[in-house]
């Protein structure tokens, strides 16, 4: 059965009317002129085929009816305004839930987050991480970062940085495998280490460069996260492919390198990418604008990929 629900807007006009049960007060409250409340009032009553208020020299006041209908109307439009509170709350409370990968936290977010906050000291950074792929409706973050081609059903994008992947190692493994650092080729022949998570970066890589022959016979190590290949390599156990832009503070303090760097082999550059994802229905609150346009100002003061 078909629900019968009158207009919204003079149904809206009605309430305040009989909350404030002065068509002054409620033309105050509404931003519109005494005679436009009338006029919905009239339109209502029109509906309803009922009169709702008595209009009197020295105002107005509700009839039975129109008292009987308040009296479920009135509580009907407070349970909206709740319920709205409550969803614009949980949206806007101080804390920014972000959303990303463990290694992307680690290696590139956490080292960058005293900046921002230091630039916004009242808002609250809530990180929590995943593998599967950001569901705004699922997951209760306000943003995420992700890798992938842009394409995200119902979510707004902004590319952050490209992925570039090439081995590297420690010092002290170069040192003991590849003595002479114009051949690191011969690295190849050692332990390759491999994250699950990015199984293919070592064919992927070795392919394009045309050394997939050189790394037949070597051994593999594989690893549930990319962080640990990563502190794997750290510690001398392999040589492994590393998101470039993930251990710029690794290569600046020494503990990984690029054995390749500067050589005929290159590295390789995915045409899929880093980007800041938002919910396309949501509006943005001031502290997801913050964290946009901040993050989006350090990625575009990053110093460009060397080969």
């Amino acid at each position: 059965m078909t629900q019968r629900i009158p207009p919204l807007n003079p149904l809206k006009v009605f309430e305040t009317v009989a909350r404030t049960e002065n068509l002054t007060g409620a033309a105050h409250e509404l931003h519109v002129t005494q005679s436009a409340v009338s006029r919905q009032i009239s339109v209502l009553e029109a509906y309803l085929g009922v009169e709702l208020l008595r209009r009197q020299r020295h105002g107005v006041s509700l009839t039975k009816a129109g008292r009987a209908y308040a009296e479920q109307i009135v509580p009907a439009f407070a349970m909206i305004a709740n319920a709205t509170e409550e969803l614009l709350k949980d949206s806007s409370q101080d804390a920014l839930r972000l959303l990303t990968y463990t290694t992307f936290a680690a290696k590139w977010l956490i080292p960058r987050l005293p900046d921002f906050h230091a630039k916004h000291p009242g808002i609250e950074v809530r990180l929590s991480t995943a593998v599967p792929d950001v569901d705004f409706d699922r997951d209760e973050v306000d943003m995420a970062i992700q890798f992938g081609d842009g394409q995200w059903p119902n979510t707004q994008a902004d590319r952050l940085f490209t992925d570039q992947t090439e081995p590297v190692c420690s010092p002290a493994f170069l040192a003991m495998h590849a003595p002479q650092s114009r051949h690191p080729e011969s690295l190849l022949r050692q332990r390759l280490l491999l994250s699950r998570y990015r199984r293919n970066d070592w064919s992927d890589w070795l392919e394009v460069n045309q050394l997939s022959s050189m790394s037949v016979d070597s051994k593999r190590m594989s690893f549930g996260s990319s962080i640990l290949a990563l502190q794997a390599a750290v510690d001398g156990l392999g040589i492994v492919i590393g998101q470039t832009r993930l251990l710029a503070s690794d290569f600046e303090t020494g503990r990984l390198l690029r054995p390749f760097a500067g050589t005929r082999w290159k590295p390789l550059r995915s045409d899929r990418a880093y980007y800041l994802l938002r919910p396309l229905h949501q509006r943005e609150s001031n502290k997801t604008w913050a964290f946009r346009e901040w993050l989006l100002q350090t990625v575009k003061e990053l110093p460009p990929l060397q080969d």
